[in-house]
Parts: C-alpha cells; structure tokens; sequence
C-alpha cells in the first residue's frame, strides 16, 4: 500500500520517475554496441554536477574515452590482466580483514553472477576470464575514469558518491545503464599514460555508459537488498 501523503498528478509522476531511475539502476555487465550521443553524455555530466558537496568545492574531474582512444586503453589493460599482472589500486577500496555480514554479502554476489553463468567454484580459468570483461569495459561505447586531486580528504570522497550516484541515476532516466568499476583504476600507471593524468591526482574509479543488450543472461542478474530493519534505527521516545 501506498503510504505517501497525496500530492498532485505533476509531484506523483516526478516521484514515480525518480523512483524509477533508481530502482532500476544495476551493474549492466553487457551493452549494445550503439553509440551515445556526446551532447548526452554533456548533459548526463552537467546533471551529475549538481551534486553537493562540501563548501561547493566540487572535487570531481572526469575523463570521457570514445571510440580509438576507448580501444586503445582496453587492450592495455585487457592485456595487464591476461598476463596477472599485479594490481597496484591507489587505495584501500575493500576491508583488509574481511568479517561477517560483509563478507557473507560478497560471497552471495560473486556465487549469485557466477551461478548463472554456470561458473563453477574452482573454475579459475572461466572467472578470470569473467573479470576480464571489465576491461573490455562489458562491451560499452562510453568509458568514464574519475580522478581527483590526491590532498583531499574523506568528506570529498562522500561527495565523489553522490556526484557518481547522480550519474548513473541521470543515465536511467534517458534510458542508458551504466556499471560503477573499481576494477578500472587497477593498473593506475596504464590508465595514466593513455589519459596523461598527473601525479598530483588519484584514480577513484572507472565507469561504463551505454545502452543494455537485454538479450545477454548476465543481465538477469540482481543481488539482493537488505530490509529496512537490517540498517534501519528509529528513535521515537
């Protein structure tokens, strides 16, 4: 049951987009060839840097690769992997002493993709090969790599958040997926070269744009949510 006040035809249907957009975000780990228009992804940018942040300092600096440059930087980083070549990720992204719940939470991610492409567990060959697939950027046509300047500090990574959320969101409402990828800014001197990023600079992470190939099964995917009363406190008295 719908529990929201009653609002106006024009406040429901906004309310009813943005849910929309949001609940209909996912990792998309396949797209269409079909190329996006550029003054799209301008706008989607423009959008996205509505976000807040702190004082309005903005931290985010984005790099767009399309077409041969897109090629270019896949088949470095396709190859880097391929060759297992060590990571060297500019920072701590997950828990260095995995614990429950989290640990429980990724394992039921990795088995849950991995089942339905009928990975099997030891099967390294066949999950390399699946990771490998981030480098071919699953196929999409727009590749976006997030760099910010190396002396901010946490607050600015909580605003770096809400800027990628508002991307992705925006991308949702113009009928693009999107998949947020960590896994991009792992061989950081690689991704350096190909976008001349200066030292003074952190890779946060990459990101892929496009329009989803709803034929493909890893699609399919979704990992489950937690409910509200698993992250939810009320304070009442």
């Amino acid at each position: 049951m719908d529990t929201r006040p009653s609002t106006d035809d024009s406040a429901d249907q906004t309310f009813q987009a943005v849910r929309h957009a949001i609940t209909s975000r996912k990792s998309t780990r396949a797209f269409l060839p079909r190329p996006v228009d550029p003054a799209l992804i301008d706008e989607l940018l423009q959008i996205a840097g509505m976000a807040p942040s702190g004082s309005n300092i903005q931290p985010w600096q984005v790099h767009v690769i399309t077409g041969k440059a897109r090629d270019r930087l896949s088949a470095d980083l396709l190859a880097a992997h391929q060759e297992n070549a060590p990571e060297e990720r500019e920072y701590q992204y997950y828990p260095v002493k995995w614990r429950s719940p989290y640990i429980e939470r990724r394992r039921a991610t990795g088995w849950g993709l991995y089942g339905l492409l009928n990975i099997v567990k030891g099967d390294h060959e066949a999950m390399a090969r699946q990771h490998g697939r981030n480098y071919e950027f699953f196929d999409a046509p727009v590749v976006m790599i997030f760099t910010m300047d190396n002396d901010m500090e946490t607050g600015s990574w909580l605003d770096y958040g809400m800027f990628l959320q508002n991307i992705m969101v925006a991308a949702r409402g113009c009928g693009l997926h999107t998949c947020p990828q960590a896994a991009l800014v792992s061989y950081p001197r690689i991704v350096r070269k190909h976008l001349n990023i200066q030292d003074d600079k952190i890779l946060v992470c990459g990101l892929s744009l496009g329009y989803e190939d709803t034929t493909n099964i890893v699609n399919q995917f979704q990992p489950s949510r937690m409910s509200l009363d698993e992250f939810v406190t009320y304070h009442r008295d």
